[in-house]
């Protein structure tokens, strides 16, 4: 990135800051559609490329769900360095989602809260958008239930029976604090089911997917026993971990208290050690992909060696702007170089311990 355009986006970045983060949110995918965006392209070596329950990723850097919920960026951020990118949530039916305020920037704690409630344009809009979305990139949906929905593990089938056929991969999405009782499905039983459904509506597909699931950082050990237990038995291809927080411990900023879900870097220790521990209960079985806090290429170095095969971010951009994905992507491969790995795969989980 050119010095130039570095203080054109340092400059938009302040200009964003000026205006309530889900307007500035909303200016960011106007930005990107219109090509006013860090474009670096790909961004890939020997040592970044590698391979997750079968998508073959330049690099291991993600865009995490949420950022374009409505994939309306797709051709800008597949220009921007990721090696993957996760869109949605989507549901059946478009619904609002919360009343605004609903997102909340934390700056001291370079962290955000939201409780968005799922808005979003319903799976016939996700389906038209992704019929039309760029071939040369690894592009999955987070799939999502309906808030009124009366039969809620229904609706993930659902959505990816209707938007399956443009995907590479899924993601089942139930552990959102912002939809009530969406996480209750993280229960052995009602995962079981759930993922039973989702499975069967991908294997009707043509061409049949990878499918994720996402879990919370707030589980105890039990319950990442039985979800590890369950995502093995079910057929799943990996587990996200981890979706936003509950907790507050340890933060400064005074919208603290704002009910929903806390992302960014006081995310990033807590969604570590549910990784490591997921690695461990795992062993190898499934790839995991490290989200929460990623926000320099030590910390996504950090996931990798913690035991995940591939990273993701979202938050992080809010403070850095786009132009911290190639840094981060590019950051990977020198420390890779210098502690002697020849790729991603070969670091993975090499550092567990230090998280258990």
């Amino acid at each position: 990135m050119t010095t130039a355009a570095a203080r054109i986006e340092r400059a938009g970045l302040a200009l964003l800051r000026r205006v309530d983060p889900e307007t500035a949110h909303g200016l960011a995918l106007t930005a990107l559609r219109a090509g006013l965006t860090p474009a670096p392209g790909l961004i890939s070596s020997d040592r970044l490329r590698t391979e997750v329950a079968g998508l073959h990723l330049p690099n291991p850097v993600g865009l995490a769900a949420g950022f374009d919920k409505n994939a309306e960026a797709l051709l800008g951020l597949s220009r921007a360095g990721f090696g993957f990118l996760e869109v949605g949530a989507t549901t059946p039916l478009a619904q609002p989602g919360n009343p605004r305020p609903r997102l909340f920037r934390l700056t001291r704690d370079r962290a955000a809260i939201n409780r968005f409630g799922f808005n979003n344009d319903g799976m016939e809009a996700m389906a038209e958008r992704l019929s039309t979305r760029p071939r040369d990139a690894v592009i999955g949906l987070n799939l999502g239930a309906n808030k009124d929905s009366a039969d809620r593990a229904a609706d993930f089938a659902q959505v990816m029976a209707h938007c399956g056929r443009h995907l590479d991969f899924a993601t089942v999405n139930v552990s959102s604090p912002n939809t009530e009782k969406l996480r209750d499905l993280q229960g052995k039983d009602a995962l079981a089911a759930l993922l039973g459904g989702v499975i069967e509506a991908r294997d009707g597909l043509d061409r049949p997917i990878p499918v994720f699931l996402k879990i919370a950082p707030d589980l105890d050990a039990g319950a990442l026993k039985d979800i590890s237990e369950v995502a093995i038995a079910a057929g799943v291809a990996g587990i996200i971990a981890t979706n936003t927080t509950l907790d507050r411990t340890g933060l400064t900023s005074s919208q603290a208290s704002e009910a929903g879900g806390l992302s960014g870097q006081p995310l990033f220790e807590r969604s570590t050690h549910v990784l490591a521990r997921l690695s461990l209960l795992t062993d190898a079985r499934l790839p995991l992909i490290g989200v929460g806090g990623v926000g320099s290429a030590e910390q996504a170095y950090a996931k990798i060696r913690a035991g995940a095969s591939a990273v993701q971010l979202y938050t992080a951009l809010v403070y850095g702007g786009l132009s911290l994905v190639p840094e981060i992507a590019r950051g990977l491969d020198r420390l890779l170089a210098r502690d002697g790995f020849g790729s991603v795969a070969e670091a993975v989980g090499t550092g567990r311990k230090d998280w258990l």
